[in-house]
């Protein structure tokens, strides 16, 4: 009779780990920073989605290509953002175009099937309003869907259906890691600092403080679709720091209200609010803050048993 003690005990199952990146814009950079810190504390997400901006670094994620991403993005700038601004004024003030075409151009865009890590996006159907997860197809076509910010960006017709930003319905997406079967979630929520950070009165304008904004309020002013400000009048805000602000307060209600119905069960929350709506450009700010929210997140990290720990297989890349 065998003594039982010998016998060898199943090794614990580890649990399917699911990373939800939220939407913010060029806040969005920080998610690299995000998911290097998780590496570098030994935590390998199995699954990976995204809400706008989330959706383009978790598909870079999700492809293997995340450093030579970051390259780009730390590369980047202000000449660059503005190349990518294509000009109208049917359906959003940016078409968008020039950003993915580069993405195409330097990036192999596989479907989301084929990817070595599963990936999907969210985005809203601007009809109905119905939230769309995007999980087969072009990977390119499902971000470009995903980031189509209200606006800003012109939306994409998928399937006869018109897809706008994600961030409408679902800003941090917990519900759709979980639905792609993840059992503990981690959720990078970019907007948690943002409100009562902009239009206050001794505040510079927030999301066109920055060269690339500048370069957009002249744009606005020689439209003459700018509110001009007598010397004795307080100052009007742009068109760019009103669309950013109304995103900010819209995105960061829908994330609370979204999050207190289905809690991440840990959640990276980077300071970001320093940095407005089209600072692509500021990629290095934004990554260190990243790093720096999985610091103050390890604690928790360690309580839920992920830190520390591989979870993933080996063919999965790491970034």
């Amino acid at each position: 009779m065998a003594d039982a003690t010998s016998e060898s005990v199943p090794a614990a199952r580890k649990p399917l780990v699911g990373l939800a990146l939220g939407g913010g814009s060029a806040r969005g950079w920080a998610h690299i920073g995000v998911i290097r810190a998780l590496g570098a504390a030994g935590v390998r997400p199995d699954l990976v989605c995204g809400t706008s901006i989330g959706a383009l670094v978790g598909a870079a994620w999700a492809a293997g290509e995340l450093e030579r991403f970051a390259a780009w993005v730390l590369a980047m700038r202000v000449k660059d953002v503005v190349s990518f601004v294509d000009l109208g004024l049917s359906g959003g003030f940016l078409k968008g175009e020039r950003l993915m075409d580069f993405v195409r151009r330097s990036f192999v865009d596989r479907p989301i099937e084929d990817l070595p890590v599963p990936f999907a996006a969210v985005a809203t159907a601007l009809q109905s309003g119905a939230e769309v997860w995007l999980r087969s197809g072009s990977t390119v076509d499902a971000v470009r869907a995903s980031i189509a910010l209200p606006a800003l960006f012109t939306p994409v017709v998928r399937d006869r259906v018109m897809l706008v930003d994600g961030g409408l319905v679902n800003p941090v997406p917990v519900s759709l890691a979980r639905a792609m079967g993840a059992e503990l979630v981690i959720a990078v929520d970019l907007s948690s600092d943002l409100l009562g950070r902009h239009l206050r009165p001794d505040a510079k304008p927030s999301a066109a403080s920055s060269p690339v904004g500048d370069w957009l309020r002249k744009l606005q002013e020689s439209l003459g679709i700018d509110s001009p400000a007598g010397p004795v009048k307080p100052r009007v805000p742009s068109m760019l720091d009103v669309v950013a602000s109304s995103l900010n307060v819209m995105q960061v209600r829908i994330a609370r209200s979204r999050l207190a119905g289905d809690p991440a069960d840990a959640l990276i929350a980077p300071r970001l609010a320093h940095l407005g709506l089209l600072d692509f450009h500021r990629g290095e700010e934004a990554i260190e803050e990243g790093s720096r929210a999985v610091e103050s997140a390890l604690p928790n990290l360690r309580a839920l048993g992920l830190a520390g720990r591989g979870l993933v297989p080996e063919d999965v890349p790491a970034g």
